[in-house]
């Protein structure tokens, strides 16, 4: 399978741009490793007419769907239920063969069946993703204007392809990344192979992107004899340019437009917090002391709360309880707390009284699930248009309690109250029952303190941030030492500063696990070398590194509650970050960086290379 895609002409350009440089650049296979591994419990009932699933899943309802297609019943009679799901990542975001069989044996066995993957079957078995090889061409002006950039792309698919074009076309628009290039090609191939499927992982086709698109800035910058933070600084969209057409279409058939943002303030912010300016000056000097480090830069811009729609159903008990029930599929991402947030907010109760269910498809009928960055983006704005209008109807009915007018109502605290009459105050609890029917109803009473939303969204939001890294590089074993990373994001409206900062960092320690040490590697037969994690390293906490973390709030005019995504971000732009940082660690051995991860074999070889000259 193949496509094209095309901004301008960027044949032209490159033939007439003063400086051309030329790279091929190589990201590894590798993929998520979730505590726990993928799971199933499935349960008939009503003498096999009724089925219960639990499943560690991504995305319940489309689960339900492809059973209830599968079993030609209708979908109410099938309950799929994602309980505390430990970590997916993606890897849990795609349909498995599983979650129709063992369904299909528990029918025809009428009793309950489960199975439980362990970790080989995990490296075997469930997606593997990125593993993308990238020849480039980026050219610009003597003074680092950049003017054109070619991509030919190739991705292994491994031997089917559950997620169609999604992850190439999503490193194809998202390859210009914060940078304003005019003129852009890419020719991408997608091939079919004997090793496991390919699917969307945590970035989803961004880190591959922003890999070759930071390797190749940094590569020019080299050729134009200029810093590397200064080369962006000059090709980076300014904020008076918002919202910024990139001439793209998104994956939602949608104009790729940026719709807020302030990326030269977010890169000076993280050089400051690196200390940029002061490394620079001392890097001399630590190298003439046989000290090796270096400073790399990364930036990426992500298409977050993908559509089409996200449902959520809010309401009242009679004790004055909120009950928020949503599509969305929380696995540990913390969305019993910040739904709760928005529900609490929007209504004005106590945090402490609103309860969050999700993953059940007994509690809505219809829902998406959770990927894409997306779950703040459009289940929170369903929770808060839900709640906005459950608090008009406990608006209405305090009125009528009160005998005051509802524009003289407001809610605080749980308790309903006349505004400037504050000794007004009753609960919420009260309200609510006060408008249930009595014998002495002389007709029928509001008493509906519920609403369903189902919130679409018309195309996505961008979140952006640069990364920094600063690393060490011992010359004789090859072994990379990450010393501080730094991380100037926006998302948006930062709903819960707390959760936010979990899933960049935990993003972050993905994305170096990328960086240096996750590989899924496959002999001449086609088997697999790396299935334990006695061969597929990942980061533990002496790996990672003091993280430090700038907000920067450019809320979203795509939806009320000014949100963007964040789910992914901190996964996309470490490897860039470290392989920049690695090379410019060693730059007086000439090694360029092409390929990752920088485990201290490969930098031991790169440094052998670029001493015999083979680079």
């Amino acid at each position: 399978m193949r496509f094209t895609h095309r901004v301008g002409n960027a044949e032209a350009a490159l033939a007439r741009a003063e400086v051309v440089v030329r790279e091929r650049f190589r990201v590894q296979r590798y993929t998520g490793t979730p505590i726990e591994c993928r799971g199933l419990v499935a349960e008939p009932h009503g003498g096999g007419e009724r089925l219960t699933l639990w499943d560690a899943t991504q995305f319940p309802h489309f689960v339900q769907s492809a059973l209830a297609e599968v079993l030609g019943w209708p979908a109410h009679r099938i309950r799929v239920v994602a309980p505390d799901v430990g970590g997916g990542f993606g890897v849990k975001a795609s349909l498995y063969p599983e979650e129709i069989l063992v369904p299909l044996a528990a029918l025809l066995l009428r009793r309950p069946v489960k199975w439980i993957e362990d970790r080989r079957e995990h490296f075997m078995a469930s997606i593997h993703s990125r593993e993308q090889i990238h020849d480039v061409e980026i050219g610009a002006t003597r003074d680092g204007r950049l003017l054109a950039f070619r991509d030919r792309l190739l991705v292994d698919q491994g031997a089917y392809n559950p997620w169609g074009i999604v992850q190439p076309y999503n490193s194809v628009a998202h390859m210009l990344g914060p940078y304003r290039i005019p003129h852009f090609t890419a020719e991408a191939c997608m091939v079919l192979t004997n090793k496991t499927p390919h699917a969307p992982y945590r970035g989803a086709g961004r880190p591959e992107a922003v890999f070759v698109m930071d390797r190749a800035l940094d590569r020019l910058a080299q050729a134009l004899g200029l810093d590397p933070a200064e080369l962006r600084r000059r090709n980076l969209v300014r904020p008076e340019e918002m919202p910024y057409d990139t001439g793209q279409l998104y994956r939602d058939g949608e104009p790729l437009v940026y719709d807020s943002g302030d990326f030269p303030q977010a890169l000076e912010r993280a050089l400051e917090a690196i200390g940029y300016a002061d490394f620079r000056t001392e890097q001399e000097a630590l190298r003439a002391r046989g000290i090796y480090r270096g400073v790399g830069i990364s930036a990426y811009i992500e298409g977050t709360g993908i559509g089409p729609y996200e449902g959520a159903t809010v309401y009242v008990d009679a004790t004055g309880g909120v009950l928020v029930v949503t599509g969305a599929c929380s696995q540990g991402q913390g969305h019993e707390t910040t739904l709760a947030q928005i529900a609490a907010d929007a209504i004005g109760v106590p945090l402490e009284r609103v309860t969050v269910v999700s993953a059940d498809t007994a509690g809505l009928p219809m829902g998406i699930g959770t990927f894409a960055s997306r779950s703040a983006v459009v289940a929170g704005n369903a929770v808060h248009e839900a709640a906005t209008r459950v608090r008009q109807k406990l608006v209405r009915a305090a009125a009528a309690l009160l005998e005051a007018a509802p524009d003289d109502i407001d809610i605080d605290e749980g308790n309903a109250f006349v505004r400037g009459a504050p000794q007004s105050a009753v609960p919420l609890a009260q309200v609510v029952r006060a408008a249930l029917p009595t014998y002495a109803s002389p007709g029928p009473v509001e008493a509906d303190f519920e609403a369903t939303v189902y919130r679409h969204v018309p195309t996505v939001t961008y979140a952006s941030a640069f990364h920094v890294a600063l690393v060490e590089v011992d010359v004789d074993t090859g072994v990379v030492t990450l010393l501080r990373y730094v991380v100037a994001h926006d998302c948006g409206r930062v709903i819960n500063p707390m959760i936010v900062e979990g899933q960049i960092c935990g993003g972050v320690a993905q994305g170096i696990g990328g960086g240096l040490y996750e590989e899924l590697r496959y002999d001449e037969g086609g088997q697999l070398l790396t299935a334990s994690f006695m061969d597929y390293l990942l980061p533990g906490a002496t790996e990672v590194p003091p993280l430090q973390l700038i907000h920067l709030e450019f809320p979203s005019p795509r939806n009320p509650l000014g949100i963007k995504g964040v789910g992914e971000g901190g996964a996309i732009s470490p490897p860039a970050a470290i392989a920049n940082a690695v090379e410019d660690a060693l730059r007086p051995f000439g090694v360029c960086v092409r390929q990752t991860p920088l485990s201290p074999e490969r930098v031991r070889h790169l440094i052998e290379q670029a001493q015999q000259g083979r680079q």
